[in-house]
C-alpha cells in the first residue's frame, strides 16, 4: 500500500513539474517587448526534452502504482478467500425457530431442569419427560423441541435411570424473546370459560 500510494505521489509530481516547465505562449503584454523568434525557439528547445522526461517519469510512476494496486487487490482477495465465511454461521446461530405457547413454557421449565425417563406400563415401555419444578411435559412437546436443536438428552445414562435434559444455547436465545401469544381460538376459549365461572359464582 506504501509503495502504491507513493508512486501515485510522485508522478503527480512529476505532472506537476512538466506544466511548470512548459513553453508558456500567451499574447503579448502592454508595457512589455514581445520575445524574438530566436528567443521562443531557444525556450523551446529547451522545455521539450525536460517535459518529456517528467511526463515519461509520471507514465512510469503510474504504471508502478497500477502493479502494486493489482498485487493489493490479488492479496486482499486471498486473504478474504482463507477466512472462514461467519455470516452465515452467525445468521444461523441468529435465528430461532418460532415456537408455540405449550413449547415455550415446556422449554423454560426444562431450563429448570428435568430428565428423560422410560417405564413400563402394561408390558410396553413408554418414554416420559419428568421436570424439577413438576410442570407435565408431553413426550410430543419434548420431541419437538429436541428435533429443533434447542434441548438435549444426555445418552450416556440408561433412559431408565434417566437422562438428564439439557437447554441448548439456542434453546436459551429462544427463552430470551417474548413469550408466544395463545392462538385466538384457545384465547377465546380461555375468556369463555372464564365467564361462564364467573357467572356461575355470582
Amino acid at each position: 500500500m506504501a509503495s502504491v500510494v507513493s508512486s501515485a505521489s510522485r508522478a503527480g509530481n512529476d505532472l506537476a513539474d512538466a506544466l511548470s516547465a512548459n513553453a508558456y505562449e500567451g499574447g503579448p503584454v502592454a508595457g512589455y517587448p514581445a520575445d524574438d523568434a530566436a528567443s521562443r525557439t531557444a525556450r523551446h528547445a529547451a522545455a521539450v526534452p525536460r517535459m518529456a522526461g517528467l511526463l515519461g517519469d509520471a507514465a512510469h510512476r503510474l504504471d508502478l502504482s497500477a502493479t502494486g494496486c493489482r498485487y493489493l487487490a490479488h492479496g486482499i482477495a486471498e486473504d478474504l478467500s482463507s477466512v472462514p465465511d461467519r455470516t452465515a454461521a452467525s445468521a444461523e446461530q441468529r435465528s430461532v425457530p418460532a415456537l408455540t405457547l405449550t413449547q415455550y413454557d415446556a422449554l423454560k421449565s426444562l431450563a429448570d431442569g428435568g430428565r428423560l425417563y422410560e417405564s413400563a406400563t402394561r408390558g410396553m415401555g413408554v418414554t416420559r419427560v419428568a421436570t424439577d419444578n413438576g410442570t407435565r411435559i408431553s413426550i410430543a412437546t419434548y420431541r419437538a423441541l429436541n428435533n429443533r436443536g434447542l434441548v438435549t438428552a444426555d445418552n450416556s445414562t440408561s433412559l431408565y435411570h434417566g437422562q438428564k435434559i439439557t437447554v441448548t444455547e439456542q434453546g436459551r436465545r429462544a427463552l430470551d424473546g417474548p413469550r408466544p401469544r395463545a392462538p385466538l381460538a384457545a384465547a377465546a376459549a380461555t375468556a369463555a370459560t372464564t365467564t361462564a365461572a364467573q357467572g356461575v359464582r355470582r
